[in-house]
């Protein structure tokens, strides 16, 4: 009887120390200690570049100065700077700060003995917008599924993307403009070097994000600077072709395109500097990080003093379209897809203007797009819009992958919680996130029905069993078929759940695709 009793004993004391040490781990630049939480143990606020302030306001990211005490990651580090939007639907859980560039970690307490499956992930915000800290992107869920989940902040807005003759003439041979791309590469090179003291696999890494994070993952497909950093990609309503525009470059204007230097050079006269030498940028380094943001948000990001991405040679060579159909892209498996309600940008003025992309096909559009002869503009043109920017672009990536030999999946999200079915008629920009991260607790509240909790349960497990084999597929799931054009299957999460069916837009879609090669 003492015996046993001793055994469990001992068995205690080994759990409570393995419980006290899992939380702590010694990384490339320092030791950490995280919190434990239920299975899961969180290290947040970890830094995985220098500070990007001062001398290093638009440089690519530094490395971070090591330290000797133990670093508490038990709270998230300030989001990037920048002016939050009112309506969003991942509200930030930190106050921004210019000195941003932290990652979170999120590991499962109890592993077995092989190294786990990683997923980073990228939000969204239209590039002016966004953190790792809202409630939404929390990585317990992943955690508990047996994935070691990676966040982080990058910089947006003119953080993230500045160009100007004084940057250049500083240092000609540098990575110029697009500093939002550096962090992203950053973080995924330190994941790289130290996911294994977490117990992740550096050689099975998932990359994946929405919206300005989803077309961000499409841009670490396509530049040599990521090659080798993940290994399979999932693009949620990050579009794949153009998008609303061209992307202007960093040192040549176009006929109808300022390049970045000029955009640049624009705000700098705004802020009463003037000149491209030295004291220019000095100046241009020492304004508050509220005068450089200058109230820049999702709401006024067409504001003519701000550039977003660009084409600078180097980081960014082409656009990911011309990346995909000039086979430059990573050749790895690839989810993408876009919601039922996606979001799209139309600036057509009447209903002749809006169809006169589908040239000779413009009836077939109007008959497809407006079946009942409704004549209603506004609706019409946000389907159109929508099938441009995000639903076809979509079909773009999976058939292009396809293409290749390696898996592909297409999805469409039709799901509408249950206590705004009479609100919405269809799946808006963004609704899919707290599916995926089965965070809909934190996003529903009181309003949580069970076919809420079912829908992400199932959404999340195809996430990572994707991000586990490279196949969403599981027992106990409805199937979802690989990608292929000549059948045009896609899963559709649907409020009546998960569905593998032909695509029934395809018609128009097909007219969109057509429209988009011609143009």
């Amino acid at each position: 009887m003492i015996r046993i009793h001793n055994i469990i004993l001992f068995a205690a004391i080994a759990a409570s120390a393995a419980a006290a040490t899992v939380d702590q781990v010694r990384i490339e630049s320092g030791p950490l200690k995280g919190a434990i939480a239920g299975g899961v143990v969180a290290f947040k606020g970890v830094p995985y570049a220098a500070s990007p302030t001062g001398q290093n306001r638009w440089r690519a990211p530094q490395p971070v100065a090591a330290w000797k005490g133990v670093r508490s990651a038990a709270a998230y580090a300030s989001d990037c700077m920048q002016l939050p939007f009112p309506s969003d639907a991942a509200p930030l859980g930190t106050k921004p700060a210019e000195d941003c560039l932290y990652l979170n970690v999120w590991a499962p307490v109890q592993r077995a003995s092989g190294k786990l499956p990683v997923m980073v992930w990228i939000y969204g915000g239209g590039f002016v917008n966004g953190g790792s800290s809202p409630a939404v992107y929390d990585g317990t869920h992943f955690a508990e599924s047996g994935v070691v989940f990676v966040s982080f902040n990058y910089r947006v807005g003119r953080f993230g993307f500045f160009a100007h003759p004084a940057l250049t003439k500083e240092d000609p041979n540098a990575l110029l403009g697009n500093y939002c791309f550096l962090d992203q590469i950053a973080a995924l090179q330190w994941v790289r070097k130290n996911i294994a003291k977490f117990g992740g696999d550096a050689g099975n890494v998932t990359l994946f994000g929405e919206s300005a994070g989803g077309g961000s993952v499409l841009t670490m497909m396509t530049t040599p600077l990521a090659r080798g950093l993940f290994h399979k990609a999932i693009v949620e309503s990050g579009g794949g072709r153009t998008g609303i525009g061209p992307m202007r470059r960093v040192r040549e204007s176009g006929p109808n395109l300022l390049s970045g230097e000029a955009v640049g050079i624009a705000f700098a006269e705004k802020a009463g500097i003037k000149g491209e030498d030295a004291a220019a940028l000095a100046a241009l380094r020492e304004l508050p990080a509220e005068r450089v943001c200058d109230r820049l948000n999702m709401a006024s990001m067409g504001n003519p003093t701000y550039a977003g991405p660009m084409i600078d040679g180097k980081i960014v060579a082409e656009t990911p379209e011309q990346a995909f159909l000039a086979g430059h892209a990573m050749k790895i498996p690839v989810i993408a897809g876009a919601n039922s309600s996606d979001i799209g940008f139309s600036f057509a003025k009447s209903i002749d203007e809006l169809l006169a992309p589908f040239g000779a096909n413009k009836e077939k559009a109007q008959s497809l797009y407006d079946p009942e002869k409704s004549g209603e503009f506004r609706k019409v043109g946000m389907l159109v819009a929508s099938d441009r920017m995000m639903v076809e672009p979509a079909r773009f990536v999976v058939r292009t992958v396809a293409a290749t030999g390696q898996r592909a999946y297409e999805y469409r999200f039709s799901y509408v919680a249950e206590s705004l079915r009479k609100t919405w008629k269809g799946a808006p920009h963004a609704t899919e996130i707290p599916f995926v991260f089965d965070t809909v607790a934190a996003r529903y509240g009181k309003d949580l029905a069970p076919p809420d909790e079912a829908t992400a349960k199932a959404a999340l497990a195809y996430w990572v069993a994707f991000a586990k084999t490279g196949d969403p597929d599981g027992e106990g799931r409805p199937h979802w078929p690989q990608y292929s054009a000549s059948v045009d299957q896609l899963m559709n999460f649907t409020n009546a759940g998960p569905v593998a069916e032909r695509d029934a837009w395809q018609a128009r879609l097909d007219l969109t695709e057509a429209s988009a090669q011609n143009k």
